[in-house]
């Protein structure tokens, strides 16, 4: 059974560091591009952060270009994505989602495998 569980979530002070960790089990995804995604209460589901097969190429949601750092360590099966400078308005439950591409992508519909989400509270 494929599993992706998120972890590292909780609550931060503005300004500060967090770093969220995705550890997927079941298969390996060393092949396939993997993403970060979000969702606000209230809001619709929304891309934050994307990495190709390989780790060498990766793309940014302009609302966390510059701030969020997402990696990946193939040889552990896990996905990262590194938040620094966070503000209130990042604020969501974040999912984790594995592509059946090697290459990133913002869509969500490119994603085949999800996990369940883990919440983020920035306080200001």
């Amino acid at each position: 059974q494929v599993q992706l569980v998120e972890s590292g979530g909780g609550l931060v002070q503005a300004g500060g560091p967090l770093r969220l960790s995705c550890a997927a089990s079941g298969r390996t995804f060393s092949s396939n591009a993997m993403g970060w995604f979000r969702q606000a209460p209230g809001k619709e589901r929304e891309f934050v952060a994307t990495i190709n097969w390989s780790g060498g190429s990766t793309y940014y949601a302009d609302s966390v270009k510059g701030r969020f750092t997402i990696s990946r360590d193939n040889a552990k099966n896990t996905v990262y994505l590194q938040m620094n400078s966070v503000k209130p308005e990042d604020t969501a439950v974040y999912y984790c989602a594995a592509s059946s591409l090697r290459y990133s992508d913002s869509n969500a519909r490119k994603y085949d495998y999800w996990g369940r989400g883990d919440q983020v509270t920035v306080s200001s």
